[in-house]
């Protein structure tokens, strides 16, 4: 069978895979892409069986009712395969093979049109390995919270007990009993520290950002990180000049230089330079891997301690790594700066040589609006009830118990439910006003959002104050809250509730 320059060329050669003509098995043609792939010049290759392309896995479990025979098909499309294919030189990569009988003047030939999957594989590889990666920061995650956790409820329960064991002995010594149940409040507080760490570590803390000067933050954060560092440390500040605005919750970015001077200070035992500098930065297209091109604001925190070594580097930002000993750190410092900055929209990145120190760099982006004063918070000067109706709905029987009862306290008429639907019965079957209510955000069934929704339809004079530890549902993009939402974040002390409460009834 006779095969024209013309027909080989064209539509032919421009094909982006390799083409291979076969005639009873023998090659009879290729394109430019089959000899560049497979590393056959086309003289060598053209006459050969196309056995010689495949590894011998390949042929021996290459599928019967794919295999080509030109005479014996019609022509049309017969299947595709994946299998390995075999270069001149040996070396072997995965292809995946179109086949296809042609009709041809003089008779059929088969086609094969092999595109090489190396890459795809690769890429599949790298998600596996990813997949994995996050399985196992996940499992990291859960080990360290539940043995942090694990620690908290044991003083909690153990001193409790305490509590209880002392009341009721013939003669309680008022004080143990008093000292004893600071404990379990020291317990409880840390244990909301090491709640609010994980929330801002998965970008899932309620943050409350403003348009504000970082020189100004790390200003007014100066004197704490001073006494954080101790006075073995020496600590510079180099703000830049006619720095511009950021919008950042400036309470996430406070934490976020003490977290940074802490981890500096446990580097540099015997003393050393701690240096905070800002400066404005602008990233060309491309310049950054994370970060869109535009203006930024540099924030750098450098020490002169020990450094790391390049596998701690890489783990330096998983949750609950540690180089310190154990209880001394929890392992969420770098880990919730990570938190904090991508929430904000920005990125972190850290540079560190053993015997030179560390530098954290930080990149947030500039704010488009323009700084506001703040106004001054005023705090209710009456946070008792007056007779007001509220409506608290929380599907945890003993917290509920707990709101219930600082409310009915304070002088307020206190209606429970166990959930939306029976929030909204009791709703139903009240006569009176309801002037307030105060919901969990998260309750099996319905949400806090969709109970409130539902009650404005029939009531709709009633306020809403959300409670919640973790209150996605009711936060807009970024982790701030949905405008004119009034959240009160849990845990909450009695003042907490009532503060909240009576500002929202107030307006």
């Amino acid at each position: 069978m006779e095969w024209s320059e013309e027909l080989s060329s064209g539509l032919l050669q421009a094909a982006p895979d390799a083409i291979v003509v076969m005639d009873e098995g023998r090659i009879v043609l290729v394109n430019d892409r089959a000899e560049e792939i497979f590393g056959w010049p086309r003289a060598e290759l053209l006459g050969k069986h196309a056995h010689v392309l495949l590894t011998d896995g390949a042929r021996e479990s290459f599928p019967d009712e794919l295999k080509l025979s030109g005479k014996e098909r019609p022509p049309g499309p017969v299947g595709t395969v994946a299998l390995q294919v075999r270069r001149r030189d040996g070396s072997e990569f995965p292809a995946e093979a179109s086949l296809a009988v042609a009709g041809v003047p003089g008779g059929r030939v088969a086609v094969a049109v092999v595109r090489d999957v190396t890459e795809r594989h690769q890429l599949k590889a790298e998600a596996h390995s990813h997949r994995s990666q996050r399985l196992e920061a996940l499992g990291q995650l859960a080990g360290g919270i539940a043995h942090d956790f694990n620690n908290l409820l044991g003083v909690i329960v153990n001193y409790a007990n305490f509590v209880i064991e002392e009341a009721e002995s013939p003669t309680p010594d008022v004080a143990t009993i008093a000292a004893d149940a600071r404990q379990v409040i020291k317990a409880g507080e840390r244990g909301t520290g090491l709640t609010h760490q994980l929330l801002k570590f998965a970008r899932r803390e309620v943050i409350r950002p403003q348009v504000l000067d970082l020189n100004e933050v790390v200003a007014d954060v100066e004197g704490l990180l001073r006494r954080s560092i101790g006075e073995h440390i020496t600590l510079i500040t180099r703000p830049a000049a006619a720095l511009p605005p950021v919008t950042c919750d400036p309470g996430q970015i406070e934490q976020l230089l003490v977290s940074l001077a802490v981890n500096a200070r446990d580097a540099m035992p015997s003393g050393g330079n701690l240096v905070i500098d800002t400066a404005h930065s602008h990233l060309s297209p491309g310049e950054h891997a994370e970060l869109p091109a535009g203006d930024y604001v540099r924030l750098r925190v450098s020490d002169s301690g020990r450094g790391m070594a390049p596998d701690v580097i890489e783990r330096a930002f998983e949750p609950f790594f540690t180089t310190k000993p154990n209880h001394e750190a929890t392992g969420l410092g770098l880990a919730t700066v990570y938190g904090i900055v991508t929430q904000a929209g920005g990125s972190v990145s850290l540079t560190s040589e053993p015997g030179l120190g560390t530098t954290v760099t930080v990149l947030l982006p500039v704010s488009e609006a323009e700084g506001a004063e703040p106004e001054p918070a005023v705090e209710p000067a009456d946070t008792g009830g007056h007779g007001e109706t509220l409506l608290v709905v929380e599907d945890e029987a003993a917290l509920r118990e707990v709101a219930g009862r600082i409310l009915s306290g304070a002088g307020y008429r206190v209606l429970t439910a166990d959930g939306g639907a029976e929030a909204l019965r009791l709703a139903a079957l009240h006569e009176g006003h309801i002037d307030l209510l105060v919901s969990d955000v998260v309750m099996p069934g319905m949400l806090g959002k969709e109970l409130a929704e539902r009650l404005a339809e029939v009531r709709p004079d009633t306020r809403v104050l959300y409670m919640s530890g973790y209150a996605q549902p009711v936060l807009a993009s970024q982790g701030t809250l949905d405008p004119g939402v009034a959240l009160l974040e849990k845990p909450f002390t009695s003042e907490d509730l009532l503060a909240a409460v009576r500002k929202r009834l107030d307006g």
